[in-house]
């Protein structure tokens, strides 16, 4: 059987030619010539239709996990309980808090797509789910405030390796002609986790008051959390079982650990030097980004000569550097939406949930709609970079516009803002999976994981700073304006480099017979 790359030689000792295949199979040995083979006819299901379900699980209990800590500090400042109750400025810590996860997050980014194109994309994905949801449930077992962010970077460690290789999976499966809407209808499951930690949490924590004292009541969101991950884990695990061998996933997971425990020990020692040294939130935050720059530049001294066509290469590094952006503005709303409704219309903290999940809820419009305007604008002529553009375009229009309502409102309206929350949301999402699918146009295919991995570690900074900064903004100025503000300009900013793109690269998506049909 063929490699991914057409080089079986590439394959490390241990890996699996069969996850990275380029061949496509019938379920019998045969092969099938790739979408359009006898293996997908007989009806409108198809195989990778399965693929895209699992994996779009997968996205809704790992997003459900790193966006579950918003609302749980919202909640903990809200009612002066736990390690948030003494601090002096609380939304500077909890932002501080969601940026160090998304620290860990960031760093196995790269790490993470590299080893799925070792040891194979399968293997990766179900270690991600399986560490994620463990150190999830672990998070409802902790007491202070050093460890809670310890195994919430623990937490991000081990998430940041499903991106890279969910991304590369399904372009390996799925056909040129369905490849963005598969990235749109899969990532559905980040709109759908986000989702139910903004509008759940609340009840999670309720369920909580009726085993456990009240101040104690927010472990249960995570401990509810971290269960379904695992299952999801699992059932990814049984799917996979061909692609999978214990000793694989050992040798991954181990891997993945000596990554994961050099930037566990990086990322805390700039949190306790920085406290230790009276440094800020927002210092300590831009000290984190520093690390993580530094070690991409560390790893290009190392492996120059792989990483230069994913880290070298012109627009693949703008669409990185546009990532920033999207992530800053994905996790400034995803974390602090519910403070941010909550604080500008003096409602209750449900009410707030609910009305924030207008943000996270458009995802579940927006990401397939996005996806699949995109295979249909690119099977009539339409660049998926001017798609892209035109979408961030509107959405920095409306982003705007409900920075100005928050200024203007004597008393904003939780349906307004419910309906521009929506409504910038809603383009916001569609644009992500346009982008995917342009990344995996312009990446050399044996180098896509790698591509998804950098993309995803450099835009991971905006997801550092921006709860971080944030917060420091909202404790310095009393409100929420100037950090929206700020989230609109860097829109904005990500617009105007987007713009820089030249669009397709010279390196097409191959053709239907390099297809993985084997869910």
């Amino acid at each position: 059987m063929q490699a991914e790359t057409g080089d079986t030689s590439k394959i490390p000792p241990g890996g699996d030619p069969a996850e990275n295949t380029g061949a496509a199979t019938d379920g019998s040995g045969g092969t099938s010539a790739g979408g359009e083979g006898k293996a997908a006819t007989g009806g409108r299901y198809k195989p990778w239709h399965t693929v895209w379900l699992l994996l779009l699980l997968g996205w809704t209990v790992s997003a459900a996990d790193r966006a579950v800590t918003g609302p749980v500090v919202t909640w903990m400042i809200d009612n002066g309980v736990g390690f948030l109750a003494d601090a002096s400025n609380p939304h500077a810590l909890g932002g501080l808090i969601g940026g160090l996860f998304f620290a860990g997050y960031m760093l196995t980014q790269f790490p993470g797509g590299y080893l799925g194109d070792r040891y194979g994309h399968r293997t990766m994905l179900v270690v991600s789910l399986l560490w994620a949801g463990i150190a999830t449930l672990l998070t409802g077992f902790i007491g202070g405030l050093v460890s809670f962010i310890v195994v919430r970077v623990v937490t991000g460690l081990g998430e940041g390796a499903y991106y890279s290789n969910d991304r590369t999976l399904i372009t390996d499966t799925t056909p040129e002609k369905d490849r963005s809407l598969g990235m749109g209808v899969v990532i559905t499951g980040l709109a759908f986790g986000i989702t139910i930690a903004l509008v759940f949490t609340p009840h999670f924590i309720d369920i909580g008051k009726l085993f456990l004292p009240d101040v104690e009541a927010w472990r249960m969101a995570f401990w509810i959390l971290g269960a379904a991950t695992i299952l999801v884990g699992v059932l990814l695990a049984a799917h996979f079982r061909e692609h999978l061998s214990l000793a694989k996933l050992g040798r991954a997971t181990a891997h993945l650990g000596l990554y994961s425990a050099i930037s566990l020990v990086l990322i805390m020692a700039v949190y306790v030097i920085g406290e230790k040294s009276g440094l800020s939130s927002l210092w300590i935050a831009l000290i984190e980004v520093a690390l993580a720059v530094g070690l991409v530049l560390f790893a290009l001294t190392r492996k120059g000569e792989e990483l230069g066509p994913v880290l070298k290469n012109r627009d693949l590094f703008l669409l990185y550097i546009a990532n920033i952006a999207i992530l800053w503005n994905l996790w400034f709303f995803s974390f602090w939406s519910v403070s941010i409704v909550s604080s500008a219309a003096d409602s209750t903290f449900m009410d707030a949930a609910l009305t924030a999940g207008f943000n996270a809820g458009a995802g579940l419009l927006g990401f397939p709609v996005g996806g699949w305007l995109s295979d249909y604008g690119m099977r009539n002529g339409w660049g998926r970079k001017a798609m892209m553009l035109t979408f961030t375009g509107v959405q920095a229009v409306l982003t705007i516009c409900f920075a100005w309502y928050l200024v203007a409102a004597d008393k904003p309206s939780l349906w307004v803002m419910g309906v521009l929350l929506f409504s910038a949301s809603l383009f916001f999402n569609a644009l992500q999976p346009i982008g995917h699918a342009l990344t995996a146009d312009i990446a050399k295919p044996e180098l896509r994981g790698s591509a998804f991995g950098m993309e995803n570690l450099i835009g991971e900074m905006g997801a550092v700073l921006s709860p971080a900064i944030s917060g420091v903004l909202r404790d310095s100025t009393g409100d929420w304006t100037a950090a929206v503000w700020l989230d609109a300009a860097v829109v904005v900013a990500g617009f105007c480099v987007l713009s820089f793109v030249r669009g397709q690269g010279a390196h097409k998506p191959r053709s239907a017979p390099g297809l993985s049909l084997k869910a």
